[in-house]
């Protein structure tokens, strides 16, 4: 993927969450960044990141939600309305562990079925590491610390709470796997 394609990612996700969620739009351009520096370790699918951290939570515009399930929604909406390429769908379709969340909803049969998980290990994980390294305002955080603001404004017993509390190993499994992968990189 080239530079066109993270531009028009961009302008999506812009026109999309801009003006009504204002807040997740910040967090969207946190990621962004974030997906800018992460790129490094990826190589030829360093496009695909930035565009998909782009993406990744388009489907939360209120427009978009059809089934209240934002990765879900999301990437119906990149797939009908756009045609976007397959990997990118699938990856915004699957961000953070979507999976484990689908399956609090009763969803992930449906989200499975349309959307198979990429088996890009790194990648996957470097879209975790951006969403999971950036705050609500889209300033740098730790994992750590991202969760625990997840677990904080949703609450340990909510749905969002219970799927956050399951997916925490996976997500710092994550986050640790590609700080590795970047330490590794020559400077």
């Amino acid at each position: 993927m080239d530079d066109m394609v993270g531009a028009w990612a961009t302008a999506v996700a812009e026109a999309e969450l801009s003006s009504p969620l204002p807040r997740r739009w910040a967090h969207t351009q946190g990621v962004a960044e974030r997906a800018k520096e992460v790129g490094q370790v990826l190589g030829v699918n360093a496009g695909l990141l930035i565009a998909a951290a782009a993406l990744h939570d388009v489907g939360y515009a209120p427009r978009l939600a059809a089934t209240g399930f934002h990765p879900l929604d999301g990437a119906r909406f990149l797939r009908d309305e756009h045609g976007a390429e397959e990997r990118l769908v699938r990856l915004v379709a699957n961000h953070s562990f979507a999976l484990l969340e689908a399956e609090e909803r009763g969803l992930r049969e449906a989200l499975a079925a349309e959307f198979p998980l990429l088996e890009e290990p790194l990648l996957v994980d470097a879209l975790v590491y951006c969403d999971m390294t950036t705050t609500p305002d889209g300033d740098r955080t730790t994992a750590q610390a991202r969760v625990a603001e997840i677990r904080s404004r949703y609450g340990d017993d909510s749905l969002v709470g219970r799927f956050i509390r399951r997916a925490a190993p996976e997500i710092f499994a994550s986050v640790k796997r590609v700080e590795a992968a970047l330490a590794a990189q020559p400077r």
